[in-house]
């Protein structure tokens, strides 16, 4: 079985193409600037195969130029891998927001296309572009081929009401649906059954901590293989700082700055997740490589991000162990979390209280892609790096969904 892993932005469009059989990657890439100007130099198409990526301009107007290209990379053109599209058995999607309607993927129909629309105003710039993607790869191969949705945030749904409720009126939960609902869901479900795999237990016999650490971040609190708490809330803004987002502050903070700059709410808006976080304590950049230079370098902005980055993470990690009375693992995935060696020490350097003493030697050397065991088999918290696979589990679900439809 073929299956074709979709990931679709407003102007952006990801793809992976995976064999089954043994779970391989035969090509991916991604298309950026869709609907826009390309002149030259842009490289907007990029193909990943056999190791090597290939990039290339190419004006694509809308996301249905953008999938028949698509098409033409792996059915026809210079870096094809397959003879035909006949070939794909199916075609999963990410989707951000499934709201308390899904908690775990679905065959697309026209319900879920309708109630996937009904909830973008919760993730208004990610529902609408990941149902683009739908109707693009519905236009070029019609309906016969299955498509899959799989929601980023079905697998914090197991949370119980006293993690996701907030402390307010009660009447917005029931008409707005205004609660935690968490996200990375497929990142945090792969990492976590991936560290039970290494540990050779039951994730049903575990306590786990998984910290997503990227350009944005979350954390999970993985309690018996069901998710119990998560950092970020209503939207990815919430938990701790990111690269350009706040993460959580005082509300008062937000209606006293709107106040005192005479700013709309949408501006605010913007300025919690595009001006803040560590750009903005930095002053230097979202980018963790250019903060790691600047704090070597002795940027005392930079450094100071980055301590409070650590110790916002400290914080929600302590905070989870309490949930949890304990915790058997903790892993470090995503860019940051895979290649933050710096942060990753420092994270740890908080949790003497729980005997996590991390080998240096193995925390500097291990790069991204990579997975390693910073800790001891026989200590009682056991502290990894992985990386994720967001579009293996996708893949996963969708084929798990294909089958039970031709049984």
């Amino acid at each position: 079985m073929k299956i074709l892993v979709i990931n679709c932005g407003s102007s952006s469009l990801k793809y992976q193409l995976l064999d089954m059989k043994d779970e391989s990657v035969l090509c991916s890439g991604s298309i950026e600037r869709i609907g826009l100007e390309i002149k030259g130099g842009e490289n907007n198409v990029i193909v990943k195969k056999d190791g090597e990526k290939h990039t290339y301009d190419k004006e694509l107007p809308t996301h249905i130029d953008a999938f028949n290209e698509v098409k033409y990379i792996l059915s026809q053109g210079e870096y094809k891998v397959i003879d035909s599209f006949d070939e794909i058995d199916a075609i999963g999607h990410r989707v951000v927001q499934g709201g308390d309607k899904y908690k775990k993927s679905v065959l697309i129909d026209d319900e879920v296309v309708k109630t996937i629309r009904e909830l973008s105003p919760l993730a208004p710039l990610h529902n609408p572009a990941n149902l683009q993607g739908y109707e693009a790869c519905l236009e070029v191969v019609g309906p016969d081929v299955p498509q899959v949705a799989a929601f980023d945030t079905a697998f914090h749904s197991t949370m119980p009401p006293k993690a996701y409720m907030y402390a307010v009126p009660y009447e917005y939960y029931t008409k707005y649906g205004v609660r935690r609902y968490g996200f990375h869901g497929t990142s945090h479900k792969f990492v976590s059954n991936r560290v039970a795999e290494k540990m050779g237990k039951d994730i049903k016999d575990l306590k786990i901590i998984t910290c997503h650490l990227g350009n944005g971040s979350s954390i999970a609190a993985i309690q018996n293989g069901k998710v119990i708490d998560t950092s970020m809330g209503f939207t990815p803004l919430d938990g701790f700082m990111m690269g350009t987002r706040s993460g959580g502050v005082d509300p008062s903070v937000v209606t006293f700055i709107m106040k005192k700059l005479g700013i709309s709410p949408d501006k605010m808006d913007e300025i919690l997740n595009k001006d803040s976080g560590v750009k903005a304590i930095s002053g230097v950049s979202s980018d963790d490589r250019d903060i790691c230079a600047e704090q070597a370098a002795g940027n005392d902005r930079a450094i100071l991000a980055h301590e409070m980055q650590a110790y916002e993470i400290a914080k929600f990690i302590g905070s989870y162990i309490a949930a949890m009375n304990g915790v058997d693992a903790i892993v470090f995935t995503g860019g940051i979390g895979e290649n933050g060696v710096w942060l990753r020490s420092k994270i740890c350097s908080y949790l003497g209280y729980m005997g996590v003493y991390i080998d240096e030697d193995i925390n500097a050397k291990t790069q991204k892609g990579a997975e390693a065991e910073l800790t001891e088999p026989t200590d009682k918290v056991r502290v990894f790096i992985l990386a994720t696979n967001e579009e293996l589990t996708i893949a996963r679900d969708t084929a798990e969904i294909v089958n039970n439809l031709n049984k």
